[in-house]
């Protein structure tokens, strides 16, 4: 800001020897000055982009102020100078804004920690902790590792890493993360990650590679760019040698007007017209607890027609409850309960353990069981107590020739809930219905993306009668049921090809080969998986389902605004490019409107984007 200021003012004084005295020397030489103190930096890349045979933006406002000069109009020269190094800073303050962004997600982790050895607290360098060691955090502190809590209980908040306005409570067993902060309570954690290894490490380094990357639009104005220069430089040759030569004009009058036309052929504005409305719509969505992991992801999102949801966990909770115990043939619930949560304390089916935590909630503790076999995707069969019992769906009770009252089933099918049958070598001796209890917030989010025009989808490895029921209670367009993990990748290919833009949603673990097939795949609560993290394109830091409304506004708002810029850039550089020809505008004002002002424009604009929630 000194050369700035230091530059206006010569600039000044030198308009007022100009102007109001005979000492055009003097002002000549002010003017100059000024173009030695603002523009050594542009003059010197200007000569290097012509040892390189390149026509850049510096080698264009180089000749155009020595052309000034040349002609005897030396503040005008300066003033091309001065402006455009005023519209330089604006650019860099534009890259620094982005720089800064990371810059504060990386002040979330201290730089110290407090770390516990034999009973000792001491104050370490936060590279110092290890894996596995133990830190202290006291209330108002930030969480310098991911870890374990082993000791206390404490809100923390989240929002610097997932955007979620109230605090979380953690406790024994809890994970924290790094960059959180410790609200109330005195916290002991273990350690489970290095420094490069935590969330907040992998949030960073997938914000500044997004901000590298490329989107579609932005590769084609670079492209169009290329041409777009050299064409002008071409236009203002003939500017400059056809009038006098073909028709006898003045020479001074056309190289002046040629030289204005070189400075509308600086793309400074229209190159950074998309790049900084991209880096401002990622920097906002992580600041929100989303990582959009590159400009081409948010440039895809607005164009979804259809969304396709997984069921358990991203529609649903992903915690299924036992809502109903029927027991049949003289079996009590009690009994029934018991042999149930024997046989599935061997699984690890998220069913087997809500049926383990409602035995445990009644008081019933579980038998020793023998001859324990799994047989994957239908049930469990073991001997316990004399005989042998068996655990399942229809298909896996038809296989084995037990009879089983379909139409208790179908009732509950109907009610949305999934159906786990229990039986001996004889008969069905009861049912187990359970139910993943749907997000308050999912019924919002398809309204307004129906509401939008945007098809929705859900496909589940439930039944066709459960994924029915809950097809029709959230009023979804389509569902594809009993889906083992490779399905959902072919139904993915089915919807591809008779839909342009599919973007799919699931937990990214189980569901990776089918985000991955969609055009933008997004894991929902990711906090805690690398995985997630990992293979998404797009990663919702919570279980926020309604962050999927947000992500498409945030898409489309960033969209309109790099349309808007492009638009304004191409249209204001053609107007000035069209003013040239008979004289109507000076080198400054080209200067002015065409490159300082419209950059200023562009950045103001693209600032808008981050007020979107």
């Amino acid at each position: 800001m000194l050369i700035v200021a230091l530059s206006g003012v010569i600039f000044a004084a030198g308009l007022y020897f100009e102007i109001f005295t005979p000492y055009r020397w003097v002002a000549q030489g002010l003017f100059l000055l000024v173009v030695l103190i603002a523009g050594h930096g542009i003059i010197k890349r200007g000569v290097l982009a012509l040892w390189r045979r390149r026509l850049d933006m510096n080698f264009l406002m180089t000749i155009a102020a020595t052309g000034a000069f040349l002609i005897g109009h030396g503040e005008e020269g300066a003033a091309v100078i001065y402006l455009f190094y005023i519209a330089e800073l604006l650019e860099d303050y534009a890259a620094e804004r982005a720089k800064r962004s990371v810059g504060e997600l990386l002040s979330l982790a201290p730089e110290t920690a407090t770390l516990k050895r034999d009973g000792k607290e001491q104050v370490v360098h936060v590279h110092q902790v290890r894996a596995g060691d133990i830190i202290v955090v006291k209330p108002g502190d930030r969480i310098p590792r991911d870890g374990i809590v082993v000791h206390g209980t404490s809100s923390v908040n989240q929002a610097p890493i997932t955007g979620e306005s109230m605090p979380v409570l953690k406790t024994e067993g809890s994970q924290v993360f790094a960059g959180t902060i410790n609200e109330e309570g005195y916290l002991e954690i273990k350690v489970t990650k290095g420094s490069e290894e935590t969330i907040l490490s992998k949030i960073i380094k997938i914000v500044e590679e997004a901000q590298r990357e490329k989107s579609p639009t932005e590769a084609f104005i670079n492209r169009f760019a290329r041409y777009y220069t050299p064409v002008v430089v071409g236009l203002a040759f003939l500017v400059m040698t056809v009038p006098p030569l073909l028709l006898g004009w003045p020479f001074s009058e056309w190289f002046y007007r040629a030289l204005v036309l070189l400075v509308v052929a600086c793309p400074c504005a229209l190159a950074i017209s998309t790049p900084v409305s991209m880096v401002s719509g990622i920097t906002s969505a992580a600041r929100n607890g989303v990582l959009i992991k590159g400009g081409t992801y948010l440039e895809e999102l607005r164009k979804a027609r259809v969304v396709v949801f997984d069921k358990t966990g991203t529609l649903t909770e992903g915690t299924p409850e036992v809502t109903d115990v029927m027991a049949l043939n003289n079996y009590s619930k009690e009994k029934l309960l018991q042999i149930a949560a024997s046989l599935e304390a061997r699984s690890k089916h998220p069913l087997a353990d809500a049926i383990v935590a409602k035995a445990k909630e009644e008081g019933i503790e579980p038998c020793a069981i023998h001859n324990f076999r799994s047989v994957t995707g239908k049930g469990l069969t073991a001997d316990l107590e004399g005989g042998t019992f068996y655990i399942g769906n229809r298909s896996f009770f038809k296989e084995e020739s037990i009879e089983f009252p379909e139409e208790l089933l179908e009732r509950f099918e109907d009610e949305g809930k999934t159906v786990v049958l229990v039986g001996n070598s004889e008969h069905c001796i009861g049912i187990i219905a359970l139910m993943d209890r749907i997000r308050p917030a999912s019924f919002e989010v398809v309204r307004r993306l129906k509401r939008s025009g945007i098809k929705t989808v859900m496909l589940t490895g439930d039944n066709e009668r459960v994924a029915r029921a809950i097809a029709k209670r959230l009023a979804l367009d389509e569902y594809y049921s009993e889906l083992l993990p490779e399905d959902k990748v072919s139904a993915i290919e089915e919807l591809l090809k008779t839909h342009e833009h599919v973007v799919m949603i699931g937990d990214g673990v189980n569901d990776a080969p089918a985000l991955a097939r969609a055009h933008v795949g997004i894991a929902m609560g990711a906090i805690g998986s690398d995985v997630a993290i990992d293979t998404a394109d797009v990663v919702l830091m919570e279980d926020d389902l309604s962050k999927v409304n947000y992500l498409i506004r945030l898409s489309k708002r960033t969209m309109a605004v790099v349309k808007q810029n492009i638009v304004a850039s191409i249209t204001i550089k053609g107007s000035l490019a069209i003013l040239a020809f008979p004289g109507v505008i000076s080198l400054w004002l080209a200067v002015a409107a065409g490159d300082m002002g419209l950059s200023l424009a562009v950045i103001l604009n693209a600032l808008r984007i981050g007020s979107i929630r």
